[in-house]
């Protein structure tokens, strides 16, 4: 018997090792590898934390590196947005905006000035991702899908460059704000030409739609007015700690205690993966400041023009490594503050929020990738190149 149960165990061995396999494939296809295509930026900053730390191995000085104050004031406002968008705040308050309008142009130019006006307040990730699955219900439930290609991609030019105004409007952003300690009118007066060129150009754009009739249906959403008031509040208090109004370690207490009780959910949703790309590419642009030849090339290059070089790192690498990145090597924080910015737009992966517009647009339209690049390249170019070179003139 004894030996029967052995000869048992050793036939279905290969059997179980099959199946173990088989659960691990399935979790890798199912789970980790769905993670990383979403998260590529990040993958790609660990990477590089990973190879340049090859190059400065680890020591002390890898503390220096982050800036805890960026970190728990993005998480402090991504946490609290999270709450807000649970209860559907922000859809319900832009719906509201676009029911006022009764045609096809007045209704895109609010999806497009909603989206610009909530990246100002949410961040453009958030914005986005808010705002283009209303419009995506604007234009597929009145007929009007022929406009949703321009409509995301005018949506996502918003985002990039309306939050441009703001400290916490866009990641990078908050970073060189809080890096070079920037007064806040300074930060205002410096990006308030961009910003104001970008709306009068997003707005020209928007013109060339025939105002063609449209009526959106009924829908009848109600907020939980006691929860709006807190997560406002605590909102409020997100901004005060960016604006340096309140130590920022005030509300990485206070926040996460209210939403453990309030929305628990929140602080699940949060976009962890942001914060760790925040935290790979400290290390990395650390890790490149420490190397002579890499110094001199950059500061070199920064120096004869850093609003030219820090547009152009952003079209290969996205906006928010190229502030990181190119911080270390200059003290011109106006032109590597517009750079950032304006370089947004661009190239797909000139901004994370580029890439969100790009999943969500393909998701609704499968077989229309090509279409939506080359459209969203002419428009995205034009603003970068049209941007670039006046503020060229002005800086």
């Amino acid at each position: 018997m004894r030996q029967h149960q052995t000869r048992l165990r050793t036939a279905a061995g290969p059997a179980l090792t099959a199946r173990g396999a088989a659960r691990r494939g399935s979790f890798l296809r199912a789970e980790v590898l769905p993670f990383l295509k979403k998260n590529t930026v990040m993958v790609v900053a660990l990477a590089a934390a990973v190879i340049t730390s090859i190059a400065v191995p680890l020591d002390r000085a890898y503390l220096g590196y982050f800036d805890f104050k960026t970190l728990s004031c993005l998480f402090c406002v991504l946490a609290v947005v999270c709450a807000l968008r649970n209860i559907h705040f922000f859809y319900t308050l832009a719906r509201s905006v676009v029911k006022c309008f009764k045609n096809a142009r007045m209704s895109i130019i609010a999806l497009v000035c909603i989206t610009f006006l909530g990246s100002m307040l949410i961040a453009n990730d958030m914005a986005l991702l808010t705002f283009l699955p209303l419009g995506y219900y604007v234009l597929s439930t009145t007929g009007k899908q022929k406009y949703m290609a321009f409509t995301f991609i005018m949506q996502n030019i918003a985002a990039n460059l309306g939050g441009m105004l703001t400290p916490f409007g866009n990641p990078q952003n908050l970073y060189l704000y809080t890096k070079f300690q920037i007064p806040n009118l300074t930060f205002m007066r410096i990006m308030a030409p961009p910003f104001a060129v970008s709306i009068a150009l997003i707005l020209i754009c928007c013109l060339f739609i025939r105002p063609e009739p449209l009526e959106i249906p009924e829908e009848e959403v109600r907020l939980p007015a006691g929860r709006v008031a807190l997560y406002l509040a605590l909102f409020a208090l997100a901004i005060a700690i960016v604006f340096r109004g309140i130590p920022y370690w005030i509300g990485l207490i206070v926040i996460p205690a209210v939403l453990l009780f309030a929305d628990r959910d929140a602080l699940r949703k949060v976009d962890y993966p942001l914060l760790l790309t925040f935290v790979f590419f400290f290390i990395f642009a650390g890790n490149m400041s420490r190397i002579p030849a890499v110094r001199n090339l950059f500061a070199g290059l920064l120096a004869k023009n850093t609003l030219l070089v820090s547009v152009l790192c952003c079209q290969c690498i996205s906006n928010v490594p190229s502030a990181i990145l190119l911080s270390q090597f200059t003290e011109n924080y106006p032109a590597l503050l517009v750079g950032v910015n304006i370089g947004g737009v661009g190239t797909l992966i000139a901004s994370l929020a580029s890439l969100i517009t790009f999943r969500e647009y393909t998701g609704h339209n499968p077989g229309k990738a090509g279409s939506y690049i080359a459209l969203f390249s002419a428009f995205n170019f034009g603003f970068l190149i049209l941007l670039t070179v006046l503020m060229s003139i002005l800086l």
